[in-house]
């Protein structure tokens, strides 16, 4: 193989991805793989596509060793290949928000309608918490909650909410927060409590980006 053969081939393995990543529909999956493993049925539902179309999508983003998948009885449950891939959608994501004015066009037009939700700081939720001066929701389902959520939180999936606001400390701040930023599933938590007089706000960042952010804001405490 000479050196223009080795040029070529190699492009060519990592022009895969990219044509893998080319539909919305394939990067909104592996979006909802970032929470945990998922059946065919249950990534149906929540990307309102058919199984088939579904199970399609999976099937190529399994070619490009993107998801890998494991059998439990009749169902099958598809997962992230690899932490790599979550991280690629990080860097793809935040690339996407610097590089293309569209993408922030678009979360300041529906965001904008927002305006009267508190957004809390990761210094701040963590600074009440240690003080006991809040109460950490996730309202995702039970099954993201378990596979892996911010310490202290409490689950109360949003279609429970209604029916457990007694649990709820209504002298505390409440503080909800879900898939990250283009989540929208703690903004209408947020919307729910502040209608029922709590004092409530958001945090827009995931479960992976805890540990990260607590770790710099910690070591910037100690150079101050």
């Amino acid at each position: 193989m000479n050196e223009r053969d080795f040029k070529d081939e190699l492009f060519k393995e990592f022009a895969r991805i990219g044509k893998c990543l080319s539909s919305p529909k394939r990067l909104e999956i592996l979006d909802i793989l970032t929470q945990g493993p998922k059946s065919v049925e249950r990534i149906s539902t929540m990307t309102s596509m058919s199984v088939a179309n579904v199970s399609q999508h999976l099937q190529i983003l399994h070619h490009a060793k993107l998801v890998d998948y494991k059998k439990h009885g009749n169902f099958v449950y598809y997962e992230l290949a690899d932490s790599a891939v979550f991280h690629f959608l990080d860097s793809l994501y935040g690339l996407s928000e610097k590089q293309l004015v569209e993408v922030q066009r678009i979360k300041d037009e529906f965001l904008g309608q927002l305006s009267d939700i508190e957004e809390v700081s990761m210094e701040e939720l963590l600074n009440r918490m240690e003080e006991g001066k809040v109460t950490l929701i996730d309202v995702r389902p039970k099954d993201e909650y378990e596979a892996a959520h911010i310490p202290g939180a409490i689950s109360i999936p949003i279609e429970e909410l209604a029916d457990q606001l007694a649990t709820l400390p209504a002298d505390a701040k409440v503080v909800a927060y879900c898939r990250g930023p283009y989540c929208l599933m703690s903004v209408k938590a947020i919307e729910f409590l502040k209608s029922k007089g709590f004092d409530a706000a958001r945090f827009d960042k995931r479960v992976q980006d805890w540990d990260i952010l607590k770790q710099s804001i910690r070591r910037n405490e100690k150079f101050h």
